[in-house]
């Protein structure tokens, strides 16, 4: 029964999320088997599947800025596999020919997987805008065990 755990979508009955803590999940593969009810009485039944790794590397995925192209502002998303975890976040905006132009540095804790916005204005690091035009940007994410791992993206900024 996970009713406790269960947080309805803002404005609907339809939709939710359900956060369940696993805290001594054996490593390897498992199934996960949820049944829910509508007021109604009927059910539906969906299985999950997932590996639980022993000692996973830290990872990122689906590294962006949107939107991009943009104006005046963006802001950074990606995926994890750190989730509740503090992480230490670092993006910075290169130009084409490789000059540092802008560094962002946040701390963020989310309770799933994907990261929320971290925004940017589109300026330099002395409160400039930057011109228009193609630009290279570094997203680092270091946990709190000092694991690190980094990829690079890039943006384009239309005035």
């Amino acid at each position: 029964v996970l009713n406790e755990y269960f947080e309805s979508d803002l404005d609907t009955y339809k939709k939710g999320k359900i956060q369940y803590p696993w805290n001594s999940l054996s490593t390897g593969n498992h199934t996960l088997t949820v049944k829910a009810w509508d007021t109604h009485n009927n059910s539906n039944t969906r299985d999950i599947e997932f590996i639980v790794a022993e000692n996973a590397e830290m990872v990122i995925k689906h590294v962006l800025n949107y939107p991009n192209p943009f104006t005046t502002h963006t802001d950074f998303y990606f995926e994890h596999n750190q989730p509740c975890q503090p992480l230490e976040v670092t993006i910075q905006v290169f130009s084409i020919s490789g000059k540092l132009v802008k560094t962002i540095n946040t701390l963020i804790t989310n309770p799933g997987y994907r990261s929320d916005g971290i925004p940017w204005d589109g300026k330099d690091d002395f409160g400039d805008r930057i011109g228009k035009g193609v630009y290279v940007y570094r997203l680092s994410v270091k946990n709190t065990e000092g694991k690190s791992v980094e990829k690079f993206e890039k943006l384009v900024l239309l005035r």
